[in-house]
């Protein structure tokens, strides 16, 4: 059985780690370079930090703010938010990230998906869905951190997104982000099982459970997870010794 990852993902605004209720309501958290350092000594597998106003504000993404962290952690770390061209991955890239994470640029830009593989390998290439439902089995995809729905069919933009080069999807379910109800197992699954590459399951964490039935319902490789987190209502020790007393292999905390 493939080892199931736990990461928590840092959503960051004018320099501070902040959360919100389905992209609103946007309240602050805490500094990123200190959250990062105690999820590390946490046992997190990865990290993701996404400056979540880049791409809106038509601006690039804060390296400073990347290198600071990477300097402070030893997990892989997934940098998004702004990315619209190669020189963008390269910057982030060289900046101490592992891995680069696209969304906006690549629903209008496909083909950066590609270019971005043939660069630097299709595993520094992670394509971030952010998804909400339309109807029964249909959900869109939307770009600009949740502001505008593209009417791109998500099901099929993560199999064309594979197709294209991507190495990894972060799959974030704007219906369930922040309600702490639950994650979209419905979705979850029907990408998993429709796609080869791994499949981060983001939005809706609440309790501990919900991430037992992610990873095992919902086939997800990894669950992804921010205010529960944050505030301390989940440690991820106590995660992951939950998750393996319920047959699901994690990688155990030092």
């Amino acid at each position: 059985m493939l080892t199931k990852r736990i990461i928590p993902c840092l959503d960051v605004d004018k320099g501070r780690v902040v959360k919100g209720k389905q992209f609103q309501n946007i309240m602050d958290v805490d500094d990123p370079v200190n959250l990062a350092k105690y999820y590390v000594e946490e046992g997190a597998d990865e990290l993701v930090f996404y400056d979540i106003s880049a791409s809106n504000e038509n601006r690039k993404i804060f390296i400073d703010t990347i290198e600071k962290i990477a300097e402070e952690i030893s997990i892989p770390f997934t940098v998004g938010g702004g990315i619209s061209t190669v020189d963008d991955f390269t910057d982030v890239l060289r900046a101490g990230a592992d891995k680069v994470s696209v969304n906006s640029a690549a629903v209008k830009d496909p083909t950066l998906i590609t270019k971005a593989a043939m660069k630097f390998g299709r595993q520094c290439v992670v394509l971030s869905i952010d998804a909400k439902k339309l109807m029964k089995d249909l959900w869109t995809v939307y770009v600009n951190g949740g502001r505008i729905d593209t009417q791109k069919n998500a099901i099929a933009w993560a199999i064309e997104g594979e197709k294209l080069g991507a190495g990894e999807i972060v799959l974030n379910s704007i219906d369930m982000d922040g309600a702490k109800s639950g994650f979209d197992l419905q979705i979850m699954k029907s990408i998993s099982e429709q796609v080869n590459i791994p499949v981060i399951a983001s939005g809706g964490a609440g309790k501990i459970e919900d991430f037992l039935k992610v990873l095992n319902e919902g086939k997800a490789d990894a669950a992804l997870a921010a205010s529960v987190f944050h505030y301390g209502q989940i440690r991820i020790r106590e995660l992951k010794e939950y998750l393996n007393e319920n047959g699901v292999v994690v990688r155990r905390p030092v």
